[in-house]
């Protein structure tokens, strides 16, 4: 399983990077892609709308199986990714490289208590 050392990470299977804005980009890990299969439908969260930590904001569906996508902070939605919604395969390609939403968070020190890496492995496996 492919797992950045430099992404946090939060239980339910996102992945999240800290950007020099202070804001955070969001996507499914790897581990979680793999899970699914094959990618066929994206439902991103509306720019704009205030999130809370854990709330399911967003909707991935594959061939096997629907699941939801979930903030890692709260915060609210200050951008999408529609590439990848509109190449929802692309998540398949690469989890790391298709990033589906930014959060401004609304206490950026929450970032600090998402998992690191090896945490996250831990719950992955």
């Amino acid at each position: 399983m492919k797992l950045p050392t430099e992404l946090k990470y939060a239980p339910t299977h996102e992945w999240s990077r800290l950007e020099a804005d202070g804001t955070l980009t969001v996507g499914i890990t790897d581990h979680a892609q793999a899970t699914l299969g094959d990618v066929v439908f994206l439902q991103l969260p509306e720019v704009g709308r205030v999130v809370k930590a854990g709330e399911e904001i967003a909707m991935i569906e594959s061939v096997k199986a629907a699941s939801g996508i979930h903030a890692p902070v709260d915060g609210s939605v200050v951008a999408i990714n529609q590439a990848t919604a509109d190449a929802p395969e692309s998540v398949n390609d690469d989890a790391y490289v298709a990033w589906m939403f930014r959060i401004q968070p609304s206490n950026p020190a929450d970032y600090a208590g998402l998992l690191d890496a090896a945490a996250y492995q831990a719950v992955a496996d």
